[in-house]
């Protein structure tokens, strides 16, 4: 019968590097003061040998729990699950907040809460008691409730705010979402489209005003009217069909949508379809988000592609390093991008010259 394989552990690696247990474990611990020769050669014995620092033993080792919890919205998230749409902001969130995590020996924890609750500290209050985490990343539209917000601050828990630019505790941090609208609003304005719509997000996200404000700015740059071009979602497919209809059915219909995220613009994109209308013949399409579902339609959508991986991964490295630099410039903006496929050209009749 094969012998079970002993388990290495930090005894093991002090004896191969011939230093204290102390010295591995301020090593282990990213602790300040050690020499960076004492690093290597510590480093060197925990490659050889394979250790893999237990969470466990690290809590016990000091005050920090080695923890992270990202929240996210429960009700929409449970929703977009069971949908089944192709949304991937949980997946992105997870992605650039587990790796960053992993390269400090942290672990990242996802919890669900209802913003909306009446019972949402006693809610929060249960999750953090459980886990003790380092530090809360909060989602919106968590990142702008004064409960929650108010909460962490009094339990002195470091936390980042995605979304979010309003004075407060926390780490402010955006994707540049005013900026972003207004990109995608002077790339149909440059293929010459002058009625352009903007579907936005519901009013208890103010990404969804910052939006409305960089459409509103290129525009009003452009000499162009705005009435009658505004319509609001709530990011759910059903949203953006009735938001499509209201705006396509008009009489002088515009030649060109912004949809406040890619399950709108899906909805917006279908509705056009049925109405006997072309992407991007009859009707240019941007879309803000870039999950995957965006190049497997028919034209592939063009896009603001929001930085959701760079955002969570600098999330959690201010989380983790907090105190141990200069305070962050906020809000701290990780800036999004276009990405130009199919959905836009020039409005029908116009020769692009």
């Amino acid at each position: 019968m094969a012998r079970r394989r002993q388990a290495v552990t930090i005894k093991h690696v002090a004896a191969e590097a011939k230093v204290s247990l102390q010295t591995v474990s301020r090593v282990i611990n990213n602790e300040p003061n050690v020499r960076a020769a004492m690093k290597e050669r510590v480093q060197a014995a925990i490659d050889m040998l394979g250790y893999v620092p237990s969470i466990a033993a690290q809590r016990m080792s000091g005050s920090k729990s080695y923890l992270i919890l990202a929240i996210n919205d429960r009700d929409r998230t449970i929703a977009e699950w069971q949908a089944r749409q192709g949304g991937d902001w949980v997946d992105q969130m997870l992605l650039g907040g587990m790796l960053k995590c992993a390269e400090h020996g942290y672990r990242m924890i996802f919890e669900l809460v209802d913003t909306h609750s009446d019972h949402v500290e006693r809610e929060l209050g249960a999750a953090i008691a459980a886990l003790q985490p380092d530090g809360i990343i909060l989602t919106p539209p968590h990142s702008e409730n004064p409960l929650i917000t108010g909460f962490l601050d009094r339990q002195k828990i470091p936390f980042a705010r995605i979304g979010s630019v309003e004075p407060g505790p926390g780490i402010a941090m955006t994707m540049g979402d005013k900026g972003s609208a207004r990109m995608a609003t002077e790339h149909l304005l440059a293929l010459s489209h002058r009625s352009i719509a903007l579907i936005a997000g519901p009013e208890e996200y103010n990404l969804s005003n910052w939006r409305i404000d960089g459409w509103q700015h290129a525009m009003a740059n452009a000499g162009l009217p705005t009435d009658g071009l505004l319509v609001r979602g709530d990011f759910s497919y059903d949203s953006g069909v009735a938001a499509a209809q209201t705006l396509l059915d008009r009489k002088n219909r515009p030649t060109a949508i912004i949809a406040s995220n890619d399950q709108m613009a899906l909805a917006v994109l279908d509705t056009a379809i049925k109405m006997g209308l072309r992407a991007p013949d009859d009707l240019s399409l941007v879309s803000f988000d870039n999950s995957p579902v965006t190049r497997f339609t028919s034209p592939e959508l063009t896009v603001i592609d929001q930085p959701i991986v760079a955002t969570f991964s600098k999330a959690v490295e201010l989380l983790i390093t907090n105190g141990n630099g200069p305070e962050p410039v906020q809000p701290v903006v990780v800036e999004s991008s276009l990405i130009v496929r199919g959905s836009t050209a020039p409005p029908a009749g116009h020769s692009g010259c």
